[in-house]
């Protein structure tokens, strides 16, 4: 009988050259526990590799500084130079605090400024007052600014200058390498006994100590004189610079006498006599014979033009004749007149207090004159007088009280100044923290 059904043929054994499944499932297990172990693997996002990071974190980004270092430009205001770090509401509210320490309306062109920013954020303002002060701004508390006047901090040397004159001071200066101030500055130190006009000849020597200045390691002009010597037509004049108790510094002779007196030599530092005084000359304009008691100097147009005394402005204003002048009085009966003026100072009016030195107005051709200069003319209880023959008397010396410290204080100065001194230690700070050494 015939059965569609057949039973399947049973099969042979497995093979032993294949491992069954869970072997090789205990194996891998057992490869991956010993790479573990054997080279300190782990997971990313476990536990140990969080506390691995942990340990050495990445640095954090470091915040961005920015300096932005420019001069004043004609036009500038507070609002066009910080206008994209705040609002109107608050350049008004900056404005309104300064105003008590330095008016923003002041500042003026080619001065100095820095804007200083971190991560794009103000942090600072510096404007440059003068060559000795500046104005900080930074932000306050309460929508409020800190507004600073400080002094501007230099490194100060102090560098030993001499020199021989062949045909002027400021040519003599310019010889040894140093700027004009510096020979402004000696003429202002001896315009009471020296007439840089007439007087100085060739063979004239002079020395001094001053202060050189220099800001973030570059030359920023000079600071004080602090002793200088000057050779005169065979006459040595020495002068010291000393505060004498509260008086403002000034400078004193090797025995305590004032180097100041009464009048200057001349209103002007440099320049040359056209005309002298005299009464009797052809003059070049109205074509006649007449008197000239006064002196006149010629100059650039615009150079400044100094009070010879301490005074207050009797008259002031326009002529046809002495275009703009101004006439002063000064004490004990004397007048001094300025003629020819191109401008006035600003500030200048009638009863206004003036000191000496003081610069009144600037050189100038208004008026009855040929060019550009100075017609300087000094009257004695009414009568003229000749501003080239005024002996002076000095200005009050040292304080007796005062005179042992001033002589101690200046010993070193003078010992250079005779070639007896090698070093110079000066306590005197200048500055905040100057850093002090002789060239």
């Amino acid at each position: 009988m015939d059965f569609d059904f057949h039973p399947p043929k049973q099969t042979s054994k497995p093979s032993n050259s294949r491992l069954p499944w869970y072997l090789g499932l205990f194996l891998a297990v057992l490869l991956l526990v010993w790479g573990v172990t054997y080279f300190g693997y782990q997971p990313e996002g476990t536990p140990n590799s969080v506390r691995a990071e942990a340990e050495h974190p990445s640095a954090p980004p470091q915040p961005q500084q920015e300096i932005i270092a420019a001069a004043i430009h004609p036009g500038d205001t507070i609002s066009s130079l910080l206008g994209n770090y705040f609002s109107p509401q608050d350049i008004y509210q900056l404005n309104k605090q300064s105003k008590d320490v330095f008016p923003l309306t002041k500042i003026c062109a080619g001065q100095p400024y820095k804007i200083c920013l971190l991560d794009g954020d103000f942090e600072r303002f510096e404007y440059d007052i003068d060559a000795d002060e500046q104005l900080i701004i930074e932000p306050g508390k309460d929508q409020q600014f800190s507004i600073n006047r400080a002094p501007i901090p230099y490194t100060v040397e102090i560098s030993h200058i001499q020199g021989t004159i062949t045909s002027s001071l400021f040519e003599a200066v310019a010889d040894l390498g140093e700027k004009p101030e510096l020979a402004l500055a000696l003429a202002d130190i001896f315009a009471w006994d020296i007439d840089f006009i007439l007087d100085i000849r060739a063979g004239d020597s002079f020395q001094a100590l001053v202060e050189k200045r220099f800001r973030e390691g570059e030359e920023s002009g000079y600071g004080d004189i602090l002793a200088a010597e000057f050779t005169n037509r065979g006459e040595t004049f020495q002068a010291y610079r000393y505060q004498d108790g509260d008086k403002r510094a000034s400078y004193y002779d090797r025995n305590g006498d004032s180097v100041r007196k009464a009048f200057l030599k001349a209103p002007l530092a440099f320049s040359r006599i056209s005309s002298g005084f005299t009464m009797h000359r052809f003059h070049p304009i109205t074509k006649t014979w007449k008197a000239h008691p006064a002196i006149d100097y010629v100059a650039p147009t615009g150079t400044p033009i100094k009070a010879v005394g301490d005074a207050s402005i009797t008259r002031i204003g326009y002529t046809r004749g002495n275009g703009n002048f101004i006439e002063l009085r000064h004490s004990n009966g004397y007048i001094s007149i300025y003629l020819h003026m191109s401008k006035f100072a600003r500030g200048m009016k009638k009863g206004k207090r003036v000191a000496q030195g003081q610069t009144i107005g600037y050189v100038g051709s208004t008026g009855l004159a040929t060019g550009p200069h100075l017609c300087f003319r000094m009257r004695k209880n009414g009568a003229p007088i000749n501003p080239t023959r005024i002996k002076s008397p000095a200005a009050a010396p040292i304080n007796p009280k005062h005179l042992a410290a001033f002589k101690a204080a200046i010993e070193p100065w003078a010992a250079w100044l005779e070639g007896r001194g090698a070093t110079i230690q000066v306590a005197r700070p200048v500055q905040t923290d100057p850093q002090r050494s002789l060239e």
